[in-house]
């Protein structure tokens, strides 16, 4: 778990609050975080914190609709807003550019940055990354679990915890209680439940939405000359791990990296490898270059 002295601040984004730790010294690293129920910064990169600091100034927000941010999203444009206010965060910082580490849904607002604004972001961390293939087909079986937590009976701890042992790792034995109740508590706020910032879209705008939501479709993706270091756990039942070698074959500066007995938490699951792979890549005279 996280040891370092966190340093919190809030900071105003087009005109929302924007929480978010900082720790360490550097070049700047933006850690954005994944999006089942209860997320927040620091609660999904608690084992990598720590040792991005040793070299980075690691900044952890917790993205719009998440933990101490802005519960409102715009749901025409899910990534493109979180993109938007991930650089507004940037401009309030004054840090011109910075390395991106996504998770999931974090992973795919930080890709979607970069495709908008890749001036803005010198290295690409995507793990399992959101927005690749996710809209075309049936959703997989730990997708659609996460878009019916508020659904039924609505959202309840044993709800969560289901998801996160069931989808989110490939050992649940591995996820303590403290976890499940810190993510269940943020899950249940009011704000929250009666807006879930992570919905499926629906009304005479859904379609437009799902083709903005599928990044595969972006001609600018092959394109994207942005160094990028695509992580993806083989046995990921939220995101199919097929989309790792898809970014590869079409990003045209991307290396891949996929592991075995890893679920959706890669940085969680596999923290010692992910941290030394993260901190190489990030580093100046990187090996992966």
């Amino acid at each position: 778990m996280t040891t370092t002295s966190l340093r919190e601040h809030t900071v105003t984004v087009a005109g929302k609050p924007i929480f978010y730790t900082e720790t360490g010294s550097g070049p700047a690293v933006v850690m954005l975080h994944g999006g089942g129920p209860g997320a927040s910064g620091v609660s999904n990169y608690s084992r990598n914190i720590d040792a991005g600091a040793q070299r980075f100034r690691v900044i952890v927000p917790d993205l719009p609709g998440y933990g101490r941010s802005d519960k409102h999203i715009d749901q025409s444009d899910p990534f493109g807003y979180l993109a938007n206010m991930i650089r507004g965060l940037l401009d309030a910082l004054d840090v011109e550019s910075a390395h991106l580490v996504g998770n999931s849904y974090g992973g795919a607002a930080a890709l979607r940055l970069a495709l908008d604004t890749p001036h803005r972001v010198d290295k690409l961390v995507l793990m399992g990354p959101g927005g690749i293939g996710t809209t075309r087909g049936v959703p997989t079986e730990g997708l659609r679990a996460l878009l019916s937590y508020y659904g039924g009976d609505g959202p309840s701890r044993d709800k969560l915890a289901a998801f996160i042992r069931t989808y989110l790792v490939y050992d649940g034995t591995s996820v303590p209680d403290e976890l499940i109740d810190l993510r269940y508590a943020a899950s249940i706020e009011p704000d929250v439940v009666a807006n879930p910032p992570l919905r499926r879209p629906s009304g005479p705008t859904a379609l437009r939405t799902l083709w903005r939501m599928d990044l595969t479709r972006d001609s600018r993706l092959k394109r994207l000359a942005t160094p990028t270091l695509v992580l993806w756990g083989r046995d990921d039942k939220v995101n199919r791990p097929s989309g790792g070698p898809l970014l590869l074959n079409t990003l045209p500066n991307a290396q891949l990296i996929m592991t075995s007995r890893t679920g959706h938490w890669l940085q969680w699951e596999r923290a010692e490898l992910f941290n030394q792979l993260v901190t190489e890549f990030l580093s100046e005279r990187s090996a992966f270059a």
